[in-house]
């Protein structure tokens, strides 16, 4: 018999796929306003797909790649065999995968494992996952039940250190995941990490001037 864990990790694995469907993927979204670990179980799933996530597109092989193709296979026969056909299909496959796959692992983001969750006052409203690199040089935040907001706003994610005042982080999309960078901002213990509701475009006073409306601590 699986285990809570076990179904929890499927759950959150189809949730981020996009196939938990109906009922279902209802239930599991009000599970993640109030369980926080199945929140971050579901923030582990999303990094680890993230990278799949549009990240190659169709292309043609060059003339050079069909020319190479054609030296590396043996001597044409009168009579093919099915071997041959084989080790052509074989060598066609491997040259396509090179063409598709190496771009994709040399372009990889840093590897970024969850941070923070940011929650609302509001437990309805949902929640934001923060995910970092190592260093904590690269941010991915991922909105849980994303809501819509007006189109003469912005939300605006802050580092606020402790007994020090806020610094922008820069702007946060409201509907899909967004990736920021630090830059020299360190994002030690106790440091605030929170988004605010700001005019469209984000504070014109470099600090906050509209509402919290989601936080958390590190």
């Amino acid at each position: 018999m699986k285990s809570r864990q076990d179904i929890d990790n499927a759950l959150s694995a189809q949730y981020a796929l996009g196939t938990l469907r109906g009922n279902a993927r209802l239930h599991f979204e009000k599970r993640l306003a109030q369980e926080q670990e199945l929140a971050q179980q579901l923030g582990r799933w999303q990094t680890l797909l993230a990278p799949f996530e549009n990240s190659t597109q169709p292309q043609i092989p060059p003339e050079r790649v069909w020319k190479k193709l054609e030296l590396s296979l043996p001597p044409q026969k009168t009579t093919a065999s099915i071997w041959n056909w084989n080790y052509l299909g074989w060598a066609l496959a491997a040259g396509l995968a090179a063409i598709v796959l190496v771009p994709y692992f040399t372009s990889r983001s840093p590897e970024l494992s969850p941070l923070v969750v940011l929650n609302s006052s509001d437990a309805t409203k949902g929640q934001w996952i923060v995910n970092a690199d190592s260093e904590r040089k690269t941010l991915q935040l991922v909105p849980v039940q994303p809501r819509e907001i007006a189109a003469n706003n912005s939300l605006q994610l802050w580092a606020i250190p402790s007994g020090a005042k806020p610094i922008s982080l820069g702007l946060v999309n409201a509907s899909q995941s967004t990736q920021l960078t630090t830059g020299n901002v360190a994002l030690s213990p106790g440091t605030t990490i929170a988004i605010s509701l700001e005019p469209q475009g984000g504070s014109p006073t470099g600090q906050p001037t509209g509402p919290v409306v989601f936080s958390g601590t590190l």
